[in-house]
């Protein structure tokens, strides 16, 4: 969800302590928040036609807004974005209703900075949401239809998927009109009064600070907009998605490929444990450090569904015939990814929640002066970001479905590796201000970040 950082200090008018900013400062945030939307947009037209499309680009490059760059077909129906942002709202709030309604789990967050320990609660019910969306999209999607007597009947049945294929670009289009209109909201409102601000966000520039985020817990009462945007509209958007795909693929070609079958079944698996692993993310840094701006709105709502989708999209029209032999590689490798991934994030969560588990009482750790317990034995004793080098395993095997005949679909490893790099970066810088000499004496023991014994 983020790009290569880049540090630098200002202090401010008054002398007091300078201001760390990242991603290249105010004038890196702006650029960023300009060329997401763009990368979005070129992805999905590289993924139509299969390669880089250079005549787009120097299209693109001489009249960045020109329809014919944005939206070609809006020139024969000036209303389709109109109907493609109603559809995408419409969306957006099934899912605030099935989070407000369905059945849920509260639990509470990590303290808060606020003095008082403060624990939000937050309602844990995104698996469930999860399912109830499919069995909607599966044998509920509403219909009327006429009855033989003159009249119209309510009917239920599968939703017309394909047409997620068809207006691709335009419900991007239409997402990332609401991701600039959800972040002016939460920007302005972040200046009410009595609100707990992200240290990150709050530099005083209006760039810099609309995109990172001022406000750490932006709510509506019970309803965190920050928690909610990261699991749901997005990442459940993404697997309805790649199923389109899957539907369209079959309306052209009469079947559905291997490539096609694989990549759906992994990133799918990807999602439903991202959502049954809900309670997790209530430790990761977006939720306890970043603040809710357009960097994470972006993100959640806009890349992930529309960048992550790419390789189904790319299969519909440009599947490589992969054998057998192949496509058991790719299987093997997708799950050395996810056992890392899932055996490395699992042991972390179980030792947060209860160090004296049965699972993981026999670990050894490092106690810092904070009292904080920093692992060195298990999957974390073999490398610092264990857990990431299995989440790029898993996304190298998204990329390898789609063969070899393109460079797009391993877009996201490409971009994967650079995230994930800064990410870590991002986090030592952190840790190292947070633990101080006990994060040197850490990283004495657990010496390698990524590859146990390499890297």
């Amino acid at each position: 969800k983020k790009t290569m950082k880049e540090t630098s200090t200002v202090t401010d008018k008054e002398g007091n302590d300078p201001f760390d900013y990242e991603f290249g400062g105010p004038g890196g945030a702006l650029g960023t928040t300009l060329a997401l939307p763009a990368v979005v947009l070129a992805l999905a037209r590289f993924a139509s036609v299969g390669r880089v499309d250079v005549e787009w680009l120097t299209a693109a490059k001489s009249d960045p807004f020109s329809s014919s760059v944005l939206c070609p077909r809006c020139e024969e129906d000036p209303i389709l974005l109109v109907r493609c942002g109603a559809g995408v709202i419409c969306w957006f709030l099934f899912q605030v209703l099935l989070e407000r309604y369905l059945p849920c789990e509260v639990v509470l967050g990590t303290p808060l900075r606020d003095g008082k320990g403060t624990r939000l609660p937050y309602r844990i019910n995104g698996h469930l949401a999860f399912w109830v969306t499919m069995l909607v999209v599966a044998v509920g999607w509403p219909r009327f239809e006429g009855n033989g007597v003159g009249g119209t009947m309510l009917q239920f049945g599968s939703a017309p998927l394909t047409l997620l294929y068809d207006y691709y670009t335009e419900l991007a289009l239409s997402t990332i009109a609401l991701c600039f209109g959800l972040s002016l909201y939460l920007y302005a409102r972040s200046f009410r009064q009595g609100l707990l601000l992200a240290e990150g966000g709050n530099s005083g520039n209006p760039l810099y600070d609309f995109f990172m985020g001022r406000e750490l817990n932006p709510r509506w009462g019970t309803f965190d907009w920050k928690e909610f945007c990261e699991l749901r509209p997005g990442l459940i958007g993404w697997a309805l998605l790649n199923a389109a795909m899957v539907s369209k693929q079959k309306e052209k070609l009469g079947y559905v490929s291997g490539s096609m079958y694989l990549v759906n079944a992994f990133q799918f698996v990807y999602v439903w444990d991202a959502l049954y692993q809900e309670r997790a993310i209530l430790t990761t840094m977006d939720i306890t450090t970043d603040g809710f701006g357009f960097m994470l709105v972006f993100g959640d709502l806009a890349w992930v569904p529309f960048t992550y989708s790419l390789q189904a999209r790319y299969l519909v029209d440009h599947d490589p015939g992969l054998g057998l032999p192949t496509l058991a590689m790719v299987v093997l490798t997708n799950f050395i990814g996810y056992a890392i991934f899932r055996g490395a994030n699992g042991q972390k969560d179980a030792f947060r929640r209860d160090p004296d588990g049965p699972s993981v009482r026999r670990l050894t750790y490092l106690k810092t002066k904070r009292g904080t317990r920093l692992l060195t034995s298990g999957w974390w004793g073999m490398a610092r970001k264990i857990n990431y080098t299995g989440d790029w395993i898993m996304g190298l095997s998204w990329c390898m479905v789609c063969g070899f005949g393109s460079i797009v679909p391993y877009y996201y490893a490409i971009y994967f590796a650079i995230l994930l790099v800064h990410r870590s970066i991002r986090d030592d810088h952190m840790c190292r201000a947070k633990y101080g000499d006990d994060w040197e004496t850490y990283k004495r023991l657990v010496p390698y970040r990524f590859i146990p014994g390499i890297f």
